[in-house]
């Protein structure tokens, strides 16, 4: 009588002979890969030598785990999670790389210059700057401080750190244009602004830098550490230390303002394929 094979026998063999069905689905997914474009039922059957109903089988498991889409017209397409492994295989580890190719691939989506800034004791400073394909560039220069209380960048740093840090630059930017009392109003309104932005997760201006020019501004990376609010009445909303940030830059026909929650979507769907936002 033939010895009982071992769970580590077992497996070996599992190793080796592996799942065949699985297989079978991988060269479906193959297919679609290998074509980059849609195809029809039997077309992917005829490509493979296999009766359609049993293709169909295995498309119908694709779709279920997003590695393949049925179209509108019938025809069979890759699914959004073939996109996301391959942005995440080619995704660089410094994070500054992932900030670059952010910019770039929001450049291309909104034909719209980008900025990336960073937080300094001085405010926040432009690091990188990717120029749009037209004729009009809309960009500021590498090393410009951004100021708090006019530009979309300096306001969502504000909104994400303390009084204490914020209220002294505020205060130098407005010293020579407000008395004490407009200071005081102003300082209200922008308390109120900081807590907005941080609800809606954005800071967007318009024309306030630039006439008839556009800016939207979101954290590209938040550090864990909680900043204290002077405020004993937001202290339980306190944001954390923002160290990054990307602003879009455009007029008012590319990013305009009746339009923004489906632009802060696109640009937060791009950031979110690096693993960013």
């Amino acid at each position: 009588m033939p010895a009982a094979k071992s769970p580590i026998d077992s497996a070996t063999t599992t190793q080796k002979n592996g799942v065949q069905s699985l297989e079978t689905g991988l060269s479906v997914l193959d297919i679609l890969i290998e074509r980059r474009e849609p195809m029809m039922l039997k077309d992917i059957a005829q490509a493979l030598q296999m009766h359609p109903a049993k293709c169909h089988r295995y498309l119908v498991s694709l779709i279920r785990k997003d590695y393949a889409q049925q179209l509108a017209d019938g025809r069979y397409g890759l699914g959004h999670r073939v996109d996301a492994l391959s942005h995440r295989a080619h995704r660089p580890n410094n994070l500054l790389e992932r900030l670059t190719l952010i910019a770039h691939d929001i450049k291309d989506t909104l034909h719209c210059g980008v900025q990336i800034a960073k937080w300094f004791t001085e405010g926040p400073i432009i690091i990188q700057s990717v120029e749009p394909d037209s004729a009009i560039s809309i960009i500021t220069r590498v090393g410009s401080r951004m100021p708090l209380s006019t530009s979309a960048t300096g306001q969502l740093f504000a909104s994400y750190q303390s009084d204490a840090v914020i209220w002294p630059l505020l205060t130098a930017e407005w010293r020579d244009h407000e008395t004490c009392d407009d200071m005081a109003k102003k300082r209200q309104m922008f308390s109120k602004r900081c807590a907005n932005i941080r609800t809606q997760g954005y800071a967007m201006v318009t024309g306030d830098m630039l006439k008839g020019i556009n800016a939207i501004s979101m954290p590209a990376l938040i550090s864990s550490q909680a900043s204290h609010i002077d405020d004993h009445s937001t202290a339980k909303h306190a944001p954390i230390g923002l160290e990054y940030a990307i602003t879009v830059i455009g007029t008012n026909e590319q990013l305009p303002v009746h339009k923004q929650h489906d632009l802060v979507a696109q640009i937060r769907s791009i950031a979110q394929r690096y693993d960013v936002m």
